[in-house]
Parts: structure tokens; sequence; C-alpha cells
């Protein structure tokens, strides 16, 4: 055994070579010996976490600056979806799509000016004549309750807290009276808004296939087809929608105008087209509120008239859910009369009024860009899994028939 010049043994391995090279220092370790020290790595990866939160808020306010512009261009986008169908049937017969969707713009605002025209008169008309015999129709529904129904309500006890309610009520008009700049300053900012939804809404379908164009150089040709056919499922379920809310609003207009005629009921064609176009274009609670306005006309003639035309909303209202709405909108907008709920729900918390119009229609294209692009599977059989069988034997023969 070799010795080193201090005397000591010198060990070599059998399978090290005496030649070979010395091992370098474990790079983990520093050269001084500081085993604590910061790797060089982490100040960069504060740096871009910091950034990455920096960006995130930022774009959160902006979002948030931002967010009235991208409702109105939402609402352009579904107002063009709607009337894309129209357009594109009038661009296939030979018009250029400018004019077409300017042809479109003045239909849908003919027939909403007659439309507001004609209630605003009817509704300040009946307004002024319920104020006037408000006493008088009282005094004549006590005396039916308690004729029909055998009670004994006091009609001066309810006299006696009128003038508490007319004076409340004429206090909260005169302080809405007074605030006329706030009034004229929301109304300023609802035309302008109006206008810039009007605007957006004629570029992007007068200028649709050119917009189109535009998204799709930015894609590849497989992702350009992808894109495509969802605007495609877009355009097919926001047009059926309009188009099938449509048909429900006229079955319900001259439903209920057959039925207020019958009953003599005045101004039933002018209701009737209040009641089709407000129950259809509200989703789920629209048939309510439409018939609260027939309701109360119905009460100048007579109190029995009002409680049948009350029990006639009801009615019809089952009779749409559940044999006409299934039939019609079986092939446009597929959605389950919950789901539909919960959409519009969702819809009014994110986005107000609009949110509520918007809803149905995002949630069948949602339903059906799953259905196009989302693998399904067969179900397997299980009492989980199994389905209603079909309803009684009258809903059969209803639906048959």
């Amino acid at each position: 055994m070799s010795q080193t010049p201090g005397g000591r043994p010198a060990y070599a391995p059998a399978d090290v070579p005496p030649d070979a090279p010395a091992e370098p220092p474990d790079a983990a370790v520093p050269a001084d010996g500081d085993a604590h020290a910061m790797p060089p790595w982490l100040p960069k990866a504060f740096a871009l976490a910091g950034a990455v939160v920096l960006a995130f808020m930022a774009a959160l306010w902006l979002l948030q600056r931002l967010r009235d512009l991208l409702l109105l261009l939402l609402i352009s986008l579904f107002l063009a979806f709607a009337i894309e169908p129209a357009v594109n049937f009038l661009a296939r017969h030979g018009w250029r799509r400018g004019p077409a969707t300017a042809a479109m713009f003045l239909v849908v605002g003919a027939l909403t000016g007659g439309f507001l025209s004609g209630i605003g008169s009817l509704l300040a008309t009946q307004a002024a004549n319920l104020i006037e015999g408000f006493p008088g129709y009282v005094r004549q529904v006590i005396g039916w309750v308690n004729d029909t129904f055998g009670t004994s309500l006091s009609q001066d006890t309810l006299f006696q807290r009128l003038p508490t309610v007319t004076g409340a009520l004429s206090r909260h008009l005169s302080s809405l009276a007074t605030n006329v700049w706030g009034i004229g300053a929301t109304a300023f900012g609802v035309v302008f808004k109006a206008l810039g939804v009007l605007l957006f809404t004629f570029y992007l379908s007068a200028d649709g296939p050119r917009f189109r164009r535009t998204v799709c150089s930015l894609l590849t040709p497989r992702h350009q087809r992808q894109a495509l056919r969802a605007w495609e499922i877009a355009v097919d379920k926001t047009g059926g929608y309009i188009y099938s809310r449509g048909l429900l609003a006229l079955i319900s207009g001259v439903a209920h105008y057959i039925f207020m005629a019958a009953f003599g009921i005045p101004y039933a064609a002018v209701l009737a087209l209040w009641v089709g176009v407000v129950s259809q274009f509200i989703p789920a609670v629209g048939t309510y509120l439409a018939g609260a306005v027939p309701i109360l006309i119905a009460l100048t003639v007579a109190p029995s008239t009002a409680l049948w035309m009350l029990l006639f909303v009801l009615a019809y209202q089952q009779l749409e859910n559940y044999l006409l709405q299934p039939r019609i909108t079986a092939r446009t907008v597929d959605v389950h009369p919950a789901v539909a709920f919960g959409l519009i729900l969702a819809g009014a918390a994110v986005a107000g009024p609009a949110g509520v119009l918007l809803a149905v229609p995002f949630g069948a294209s949602l339903q059906a860009f799953a259905g196009a692009f989302v693998r399904r599977y067969d179900v397997e059989e299980h009492p989980l899994t199994e389905p209603d069988p079909p309803g009684g034997h009258w809903w059969r023969w209803l639906r048959r028939n």
C-alpha cells in the first residue's frame, strides 16, 4: 500500500484510473459554502407572477369600463343573427346586402312604431278612465264579492284609506316630475345606446360576409370550417327563436282576440296584439304580465268579466306550455322549460333586461354546439335512466289530433 508524504495511506479504488480528473464541486452548493443562497431563477419568477397579477387586474378594470360597450355589441350581434335569414333571402334574389338590411330595418321599425303608438294611446286613455272611475269600480267589486261569496267587506274602511294611498302616490309623482334633468339625461343615454345598437347591427348584417372573411383569415382551414359551422348554428337558432316566437304571438293574439270580442271587452284587437307580443318576447312570465292589462280593462265591464279573463289567461298559458310550444319550437330552440327558466335568471343577473331576451337563444346555441362538436355515447339501460312513459289518454289524444 502506498503512502502519502505525511505517512497516511492513499486509497485508490480499483475502478478509477489514477490519472482520472477530479470531480467538480456540487452545483447546488455555492462555491463559498452558503447552501441557503437565493436561486438565480427566483427573482424572475416573482417578477413574472407580479406581471401576471397586474395584467389580470388591468383586464378586469378594462372589462368593467367596457361592459356597456360589450353589452351593446352582444345585443347588436343577436339582432344581426335575427335578421340574417331574411337578409340572406333577399340577397339570393338579387338584392345587395346594404339595401336588404335597410329594408328589414324599415319593416321592423314600422311594426314596432305601430305597436307602441297603438298600445301607448290605449294605455293613456284607459289609465285616465280607470283613475276617474276608480271609486265606482271599487264599490262595484266589493259589492260583487259580498254578493257572490257572502262576505261583509266594508266600503267605508277602504275609502278612508284611499286618501293616504293617493297622497303618497302624488308625492312620488311630484318628486319624479321635479327631477327633469335626470330624466332627460337618462332618456338621452337610452337614445344614444339605441342608435349605437342600430349602427352595429346594420354593419354586422350588411358586411357580414366581409366580417366573416376577416375572422377566417386568422384561422387554419380546419378551424375556419368549425367557426363557420358555429356561426351558422347561432344564426339558425336565433332566427328560429324569433320566428317561432312570432308564430306563437300570432296564435296567442288571435285566441285572446276571440275571447275578448266574445265577452265584449273594449279595444279587443289592440289588447290582443299587446298580449301576443309581450307574452312571447318576455320569456317565462310574459303571459302573466301581458294578461294584467286586459284584466284591468275587463274590470271596467264587470268583475265577473275580469275573473273570466284571468281564468282564460291561466288556461291558455298551460295550453301553450304543454301543447303548442313543444310542437312549434321542436326544431328551432328545443330547450327544456327548467333550463330556459334558469337561463333567464342567469341572463337577468349578468346583463339585466337585455340578458333576459338573449338568454334563451344563447342557451339554444350552446346546446346545438354541444350536439355538433361534443361526442356522445350510448346510455346503458338502468332504472335511473329510464324515461317517463307517455302521457295519459287525454294528452295522447290531444297530441295526436
